[in-house]
């Protein structure tokens, strides 16, 4: 009889054997099969305590980090009470990735520079001393940071993440909040999060719901399918008539992290939610905009991107 692995088991494996955990596989493999990720790999997929969705006392959620994107975005507590990640889950991708690609997968998975996943090239991402993206082709590059390394980073769920306050439980470790798994980028050239080897992260947990809560995402997109965002944003919003009284505000694809936009909530709170206000508030991204010279046209997608969520959680 098979007998589940402990965390203890799989973090003393990782740290024993090299290489790296393995979730759903759908980083993992690309990346091995492009000769970038030799492995070996140290499978989680036993570990069931990782899965599913469990209440916590004062009406939170622990979503375990082996939940998978589908089952993610169709459970009816995660679509009530915390819409915003329900629609960034479900869609993410495609619906085969989304069925084996996990929450703990999605917020450790690795950047989709075209340099980095090709094994000809040597990048600080894989311990070389430059980044070929800068004086290369960066057309879908940061338009925020001035980090070394100039690929967004590719988590859509940290991004929703972010607009919930929500915390990383990690097995060893006192939870930290998601956003502090990637800090303020400046130190993510060596790898797309500040997670230590051997650790595991077990959950996301969740505060207690919004009621009555607006939220959307939008993806700006090359192609209608199947396509990695050029720019994404999360919002969620709560109104007392006309009047916005919360917002939380995300952003993917223009930086080096996912980002909060504090200045966006700030020029929403305590304003009617008139297509004006929506506009003075999404164009207030632009300050934060330092594009190279290929993503220029990053900055006013950045805001669009960001003003259609608005609008969308408001319709």
């Amino acid at each position: 009889m098979s007998t589940e692995p402990t965390l203890t088991d799989l973090s003393a494996a990782v740290l024993a054997r090299g290489g790296e955990l393995r979730a759903g596989g759908t980083d993992t493999t690309a990346r091995h099969r492009a000769g970038i990720t030799p492995g070996p790999f140290t499978d989680l997929d036993g570990a069931e305590a990782l899965r599913g969705c469990t209440p916590l006392p004062g009406g939170g959620l622990r979503i375990g980090a082996l939940t998978t994107l589908a089952a993610l975005a169709a459970d009816p507590r995660v679509r009530s009470g915390w819409p915003a990640l329900a629609v960034s889950a479900g869609t993410a991708a495609t619906p085969q990735i989304r069925a084996a690609g996990t929450l703990g997968g999605n917020l450790l998975q690795r950047n989709r520079c075209w340099y980095y996943r090709n094994p000809h090239f040597s990048c600080l991402q894989k311990g070389g001393d430059g980044c070929p993206a800068r004086a290369g082709d960066h057309h879908f590059g940061v338009v925020s940071g001035d980090g070394p390394c100039v690929a967004p980073h590719p988590s859509t769920l940290a991004m929703a993440l972010l607009t919930y306050d929500a915390e990383a439980d990690i097995d060893g470790e006192p939870p930290r909040t998601v956003a502090e798994l990637y800090g303020d980028g400046d130190r993510l050239h060596q790898s797309d999060h500040l997670l230590a080897p051997g650790r595991i992260l077990t959950a996301v947990l969740l505060p207690p719901a919004l009621p009555g809560e607006r939220a959307a995402c939008h993806r700006a997109t090359s192609r209608a399918h199947a396509e990695w965002p050029l720019v994404e944003a999360a919002a969620r919003l709560a109104l007392d008539g006309a009047t916005v009284t919360h917002a939380a505000v995300a952003a993917g694809g223009v930086a080096r992290v996912p980002l909060r936009l504090p200045e966006v909530e700030a020029a929403l709170i305590g304003r009617e939610a008139t297509p004006e206000v929506l506009a003075e508030a999404a164009a207030t991204v632009l300050a934060r905009c330092r594009p190279l010279p290929q993503t220029g046209y990053k900055a006013t997608l950045f805001r669009d991107t960001v003003l259609e969520a608005l609008e969308q959680a408001l319709g």
